[in-house]
């Protein structure tokens, strides 16, 4: 999952400056007073310059997000926009078509975007029928009047680095619109980089033109206290290997108690957990080794200072090598560089310029695969511990390792729900589920399994699962194996990719089921599909087209307009990465 933390309000709203400050510093009110007061009076403003509603210009903002951050970043700019004089509606890409662009209405000439990237240069779920349609040959020109702006979600360490977002700035100028600000692509640490975009935006001409009356957004719910950048510090109860010695992949089950974090941590099944790593000390003393830098000097951080030993451990990612520290260190990149592939190059290396290059440590999300229902004040994950070879160099992924290895039963790790919006379960509970998860993408349809179960729900289960091996691989197989004995699953469908000559994987055996397959669906089955975005997800999403128009006696186009309309009605969803 390439995206992260959406609480960037405050900043955002620091962007709007003072222009509706009609109660000052140093009045005798606290900062929620303060913004109540400054909301009451810049509505009666408003109200009393035009006699009547503020005079707002109309704004669409359109998001295209996977895990729900874009999607969250968007409200966030809403209120922003209304500081600025534009009254602002959010909708995701799929909900417009490129006609309605095309045959916009005088008065809906402004028109922000948040695409985030999936996998190797992907639409988000909520984008994709849109940018299909926007990227056919025949598509109609838009009328220059359209003013855009376009900002990425992605992450570097993805060849195809915010792909989606490039190519709808690209297509929305090639088709006439008017780019009023340059696309910014963020990395994993965007929080600058959305603040600087909003500045931006709203100071071009063709927004402060056309801005109507500001108006102080009034104060909010009270936010949970403990988000990305103030997580709650969890206990590591329990690291279990599910996976047996032979497998060529380590998989734990992780539990971390969530006691003491109340409401605020509390979860649905189909959420994610953030979670904070500390990098592995040997890495930190290769790289002290391989520059010779001293490790207890003195380096500035955006929070303060710290040792470079400390700050190497605790607040950067000492893998990614990206285009921005190729260019301060002076080093020719090539694709697929580490960093410990350029240090060995570099001559003239300081302490804060090692710091300066490097990308900020950002927590890994995790699909969370316990049903709070079932382990109320406890958290599960079901965890593949990530190893490679690097140019001859043993490599690890941060996060699975510290909680796999590393960190000890009792520990503390910083912890904070990150809520999906778009994969949960169906509000109706006679919903028949069909869930798609392969390897690690198990995690969260053992959590809706728990949960249904725990609930008392009788709906009809379908589970799609596999892996390499079944005597080495089969992840939860007690549970699976005794909720298809008692009933609660109701289909339970194995793929071992090497158990025999001929690989048989999950989109394999849609395939061989087709006819039950469609059946659910025309039931009303929704779709749930976890895992590898690359390979698995867009094989998966092959076979259910194949199966629809087969059994649905449909021509190609009418089997994508079928599962087109899934996903519109929530009924074909994916947590993919």
């Amino acid at each position: 999952m390439t995206e992260h933390n959406p609480n960037l309000g405050a900043q955002a709203l620091e962007i709007a400056g003072s222009q509706s400050e009609f109660v000052p510093e140093g009045s005798p009110f606290n900062d929620a007073q303060r913004a109540y007061l400054n909301g009451l009076f810049g509505g009666l403003h408003a109200l009393s310059k035009g006699g009547g509603e503020a005079a707002q210009t109309p704004l669409q903002i359109y998001f295209g997000s996977q895990t729900g951050t874009a999607e969250a970043l968007c409200k966030n700019l809403r209120k922003l926009a209304a500081t600025k004089g534009f009254k602002a509606s959010i909708a995701d890409m799929n909900s417009v078509t490129p006609a309605d662009l095309a045959n916009a209405e005088s008065g809906a000439e402004h028109m922000l975007f948040i695409a985030a990237t999936c996998g190797e240069g992907d639409a988000a779920d909520n984008a994709v029928t849109f940018m299909e349609a926007l990227g056919a040959d025949d598509f109609p020109a838009l009328p220059a009047r359209l003013n855009f702006a376009v900002l990425g979600l992605g992450d570097s360490s993805y060849v195809q680095f915010n792909q989606a977002a490039k190519d709808l700035d690209e297509r929305l100028a090639a088709l006439g619109a008017t780019r009023v600000a340059d696309l910014v692509a963020c990395d994993l640490d965007y929080d600058d980089d959305f603040a600087g975009w909003c500045e931006t935006v709203f100071a071009t001409p063709a927004f402060q033109s056309a801005a109507g009356d500001a108006v102080a957004t009034a104060p909010e719910p009270a936010k949970p206290a403990f988000d990305k950048t103030h997580p709650f510090m969890g206990t590591l109860m329990n690291a279990t290997c599910l996976s047996a010695k032979a497998s060529a992949k380590r998989v734990n089950h992780v539990e971390i108690s969530l006691c003491g974090g109340g409401a605020d941590l509390d979860y649905d099944v189909g959420d994610a957990l953030g979670v904070w790593p500390l990098n592995d000390m040997a890495d930190v003393d290769a790289i002290l080794a391989v520059t010779n830098l001293a490790d207890k000097e003195v380096v500035t951080l955006k929070t303060g200072t710290a040792s470079l030993r400390q700050a190497l451990f605790k607040s950067f990612d000492l893998t990614t090598l990206t285009a921005k520290a190729a260019e301060l260190w002076g080093y020719e990149m090539q694709n697929g560089d580490h960093v410990m592939d350029a240090l060995p190059h570099l001559t003239d290396l300081t302490a804060q310029s090692l710091i300066d290059g490097l990308r900020t440590l950002q927590p890994r999300l995790y699909s969370i695969s316990s049903s709070p229902q079932k382990y109320p004040g406890e958290v599960h994950l079901t965890i593949g511990e990530v190893h490679y070879t690097h140019n001859g160099r043993k490599g690890k992924g941060v996060t699975s390792t510290y909680l796999g290895s590393r960190l000890q039963t009792g520990g503390a790790v910083g912890v904070y729900v990150h809520k999906a919006p778009h994969f949960h379960l169906p509000d109706d509970d006679t919903v028949p589920l069909i869930m798609i998860g392969p390897g690690t993408g198990i995690a969260p349809f053992h959590a809706f399994l728990q949960d249904r179960e725990t609930r008392g729900v009788t709906a009809d289960n379908w589970l799609f699962f596999g892996d390499q091996h079944a005597a080495n691989d089969y992840l939860y197989k007690d549970a699976l194996e005794a909720w298809d004995a008692n009933g609660h699953l109701n289909k339970l469908s194995l793929a071992w990719s090497r158990d025999t000559d001929h690989k048989c994987y999950v989109q394999h055996l849609i395939e061989q089921d087709g006819a039950a397959f469609f059946e659910w669906l025309e039931r009303g089955a929704a779709i749930y599909v976890c895992g590898d975005a690359l390979r698995m997800a867009a094989d998966v999403d092959a076979a259910i087209h194949r199966v629809v128009a087969e059994y649905g006696k449909l021509d190609a186009d009418a089997a994508k307009a079928y599962v087109d309309a899934l996903r519109k009605a929530h009924r074909y969803q994916r947590d993919v990465y």
